[in-house]
C-alpha cells in the first residue's frame, strides 16, 4: 500500500511491478478539485465523496493528498469505510450518506462519524440506542424516494430536534435527474431545488437550525452552480470524468482523468489464416497476424461484455484491441501492427501513453454502462 504521500506528489504507481496495477496522478486529482471549487459561490465548501474505496482509485490514497491539499469534508457510504479513513489518520467531518443500524451508534461516536438520518424513525432510532450524542445530517426526501423523510413532513422532521442524544448539525437532499438537460427534468430538478429550501425555511420559522446545507452533487454543481448551500459533493467529477460522454460539458470544465489503468505483455506469438482465439473461437484470423496475451481480466474488473474488438488498448503509444473473448485473469490483442511489440510492454486500458489517451468515458459507453460502475468495479486483485 501507500505510504508517506507528500502535497507534491505526482504520480503514484499501486504494485508497478505485478500483473496489473492502477496509477493515480494527484496533479489531476489536485487540478480537478481546483476547478470544481471555483464554480462554487462563496461560503460553499467542498465535500469529497470517497464512498466505494474512491469510486475504485483507493480510499485512503486520495483522502490523504486531498487533506494535505485543504480538503476537510468527506463523505462515505458505510460505517466500515468511515473508520477506515479515522484508522488512515484522515482528518475533517466523515459523513455517512448510508444506512447504518442503530445499534452501531457507539461505533459512530467513538470514530466522530456523521450519520445519515435515514428518516424520522431511523433518527428516532440512533436516539434511542446512542449512549451519547450521535451527529447526524437529516436526509430529506424531495422526489427521489431512496433515503430521507418526505420533505413535506415538517411537523415530524422538526420532533427531531428535541431529541436529546442526536446533534444535528446539517440537512441534505439529493437531485436525481441533474445530469438531464431534458426540460422535464429541469422542471423535476428545480422542484427538488425548491422544495428542498421551503423545508429549511419552514424549519427555521420553528426555532429548529438545520445545519450545513448541502443538495448537490457533481452534476448538481456542474448544471446548477449556483445554489446557496454550505456544502458542495464532488464524486465522479472529482475523479476526472464523467458518468457518460459529454464533449461540451467537459469542454466548459476541462478535467484531467486521475485513475490510469495499466498491465503487461506476457507473450507474443504468430495466428496463421483461420487459427482462433480464446474461448468460444470467437475470433478467428483472415490472415498472418501477431497476438499478445495480456495479464489482466475481468476478475480485475473489465467488462467481459466488451469482448471481440470493443475494447481499445494502448501498446507503445499505438492504439490496438482486444481479439476474441475476455477471459478471468488474461486477454488477448492485435500487435500485428505493432511489430515491437514485446513481452513485458505496459498495455494501457485507461490513461495516456505518447499522444493517445483511452477515457473511461469511451470504456463505459461501450459497455452499456456509466463510468461510475466501472471504476468502482476496477480492483486488481494483487494490490
Amino acid at each position: 500500500m501507500i505510504t508517506n504521500i507528500s502535497s507534491d506528489a505526482m504520480i503514484i504507481r499501486l504494485m508497478p511491478e505485478r500483473r496489473a496495477w492502477k496509477e493515480l496522478d494527484f496533479e489531476n486529482l489536485k487540478w480537478n478539485v481546483e476547478k470544481l471549487s471555483a464554480l462554487l459561490p462563496e461560503g460553499c465548501a467542498f465535500m469529497a465523496v470517497v464512498k466505494a474505496d474512491a469510486y475504485g482509485h483507493g480510499a485512503v490514497p486520495v483522502s490523504t493528498y486531498l487533506n494535505l491539499i485543504g480538503v476537510r469534508a468527506f463523505a462515505v457510504a458505510t460505517l466500515q469505510e468511515g473508520i477506515k479513513l479515522r484508522r488512515a489518520g484522515i482528518r475533517g467531518e466523515i459523513l455517512i450518506l448510508g444506512y447504518t443500524p442503530p445499534q452501531e451508534a457507539s461505533l459512530l461516536i467513538s470514530n466522530n462519524l456523521i450519520q445519515t438520518a435515514a428518516d424520522c424513525a431511523h433518527a428516532r432510532a440512533l436516539n434511542a440506542a446512542a449512549p451519547y450524542p450521535v451527529k447526524v445530517h437529516l436526509k430529506i426526501d424531495t422526489g427521489m424516494h431512496r433515503l430521507g423523510e418526505r420533505a413535506e413532513h415538517i411537523e415530524e422532521i422538526a420532533s427531531l430536534f428535541a431529541l436529546p442524544r442526536l446533534r444535528i448539525l446539517g440537512m441534505y437532499s439529493h437531485l436525481c435527474a441533474a445530469d438531464s438537460q431534458e426540460i422535464d427534468d429541469v422542471l423535476f430538478t428545480r422542484m427538488q431545488i425548491s422544495s428542498f429550501l421551503r423545508t429549511a425555511e419552514l424549519l427555521r420559522k420553528k426555532d429548529c437550525d438545520p445545519g450545513k446545507l448541502h443538495l448537490q452533487s457533481s452534476y448538481g454543481v456542474l448544471n446548477y452552480p449556483d445554489l446557496p448551500m454550505d456544502y458542495a459533493r464532488f464524486g465522479i467529477a472529482m475523479y476526472g470524468v464523467l458518468s457518460s460522454p459529454d464533449a461540451k460539458l467537459l469542454g466548459r470544465v476541462p478535467l484531467r482523468p486521475v485513475l490510469s489503468l495499466r498491465a503487461r505483455i506476457a507473450t507474443v506469438r504468430e495466428l496463421k489464416p483461420g487459427e482462433t482465439v480464446s474461448y468460444g473461437r470467437r475470433f478467428r484470423a483472415d490472415a498472418p497476424m501477431r497476438a499478445a496475451t495480456v495479464t489482466i481480466g475481468y476478475a480485475d474488473g473489465l467488462p467481459r461484455s466488451l469482448s471481440g474488438r470493443e475494447l481499445p488498448a494502448l501498446v507503445r503509444g499505438r492504439r490496438t484491441h482486444v481479439i476474441g473473448n475476455l477471459c478471468m485473469d488474461q486477454l488477448i490483442i492485435d500487435v500485428t501492427h505493432i511489430p515491437e511489440a514485446r513481452p513485458g510492454d505496459v498495455v494501457t486500458f485507461l490513461g495516456a501513453d505518447g499522444p493517445c489517451c483511452l477515457r473511461a468515458e469511451e470504456m463505459a459507453e461501450k459497455a452499456g454502462t456509466i463510468t461510475n460502475e466501472l471504476l468502482c468495479r476496477l480492483h486488481v486483485r494483487d494490490e
